[in-house]
């Protein structure tokens, strides 16, 4: 049985990827690790916890100690690296975590599979998931590509690309089997209730402000969760060892045209008055360091590897505001207690 290992697997993205492959590949045995910070949730996964070929294991990937262990107790075969502090807000307000988790706790893995990789075995693999914020920001016009320099401009996006070079220091330096993608912004269910979308989900709902940085005007392209995942199988199981792929939608919005977007499926599934939502946009102050533009060329793995997005945006979103009215069970437990604190002290609502 081949075993593979999915840190952050309880995490927005991480949870779709670990149901993609324990679903689809009944013979692989695959382990979730997860911290279970205020983005790792159990409950993303309930569908599958009880599948043989699941496991859970609650650790902290700077617990260098325990992640040898770990890979020693259990061999991977391969590792798919989600593990990481992700919101941009958060590591302005403390990027010490940041810094701890997305660099050092990614040489522990790397330092791991190591020692316990034997050179020109054939069949592991290093697999580390990034963010196209590693590259900068873009003006009007340009792309990202995956020769892209980087030019990260907040200690989130600061600290993964200090780990993407370490990730091919250690290909380069040590024959490592790695491989890498930069992807754009995803959305999807069982995302944190802070980021963008669901937050204005959840917030027309209640009849709550909808926080807009500046004048919304900055750009992002956005990607169904799930094509995401399928990528990410795509990319761990057909692409080359030591390549990068860069993986987006192709799907260019201003976050206010986004919220006026959302405001209308909205009011159309809730039965409001046409612009009811829109009388809740709050426009705050503009984030720090706030990159105006985002946009993945993604010819690299359309070509190579034969990946493109499934749905349009306009049915990718459709399919997450169905989810999220559909599950306002979950939504409460995941706003509760320490998020509704970080959401008051960041909003000042």
């Amino acid at each position: 049985m081949k075993k593979i290992l999915v840190t952050g697997g309880s995490g927005f993205i991480g949870s779709h990827v670990v149901r993609l492959l324990v679903n689809k590949y009944p013979n692989y045995l695959i382990v979730n690790l997860d911290k279970l910070t205020y983005a790792g949730n159990p409950e993303n996964l309930s569908d599958i916890e009880k599948n043989s070929n699941y496991r859970f294991v609650k650790m902290d990937i700077t617990n260098e100690k325990a992640i040898f262990k770990l890979f020693e107790e259990y061999k991977f075969d391969g590792v798919i690296h989600l593990a990481a502090e992700s919101h941009v807000d958060r590591s302005i307000a403390n990027p010490n975590e940041f810094i701890f988790t997305n660099i050092v706790g990614t040489l522990n893995l790397l330092n791991a599979a190591r020692s316990i990789w034997k050179e020109g075995s054939g069949h592991n693999v290093f697999y580390h998931i990034s963010t196209d914020e590693v590259y900068g920001s873009l003006d009007e016009e340009g792309f990202f590509y995956e020769d892209t320099p980087y030019d990260p401009r907040s200690p989130y996006s600061a600290s993964k690309a200090s780990s993407d070079h370490i990730v091919r220091a250690y290909y380069h330096t040590f024959g490592l089997p790695i491989k890498l993608s930069n992807c754009s912004n995803n959305y999807g269910s069982h995302q944190f209730p802070e980021k963008l979308i669901p937050l204005v989900i959840n917030n027309i709902k209640n009849q709550k402000p909808l926080p807009v940085y500046g004048k919304g005007e900055n750009i992002r392209d956005w990607l169904w969760v799930e094509d995401h995942a399928r990528a990410i199988d795509t990319i761990y199981h057909n692409g080359k060892i030591g390549e990068t792929y860069n993986i987006g939608g192709h799907n260019e919005w201003t976050n206010i045209d986004l919220i006026h977007l959302l405001c209308n499926v909205m009011d159309h599934k809730l039965g409001n008055q046409t612009g009811h939502s829109k009388k809740l946009i709050t426009f705050v102050k503009d984030r720090a360091g706030h990159d105006m533009r985002y946009a993945i060329d993604a010819t690299k793995i359309k070509k190579d590897l034969g990946w493109q997005p499934s749905v349009t945006f306009e049915q990718g979103l459709e399919k997450t505001v169905d989810w999220y009215l559909e599950n306002q069970q979950w939504l409460k437990n995941v706003t509760s207690g320490a998020y509704l604190k970080y959401y008051n002290e960041q909003y000042n609502y």
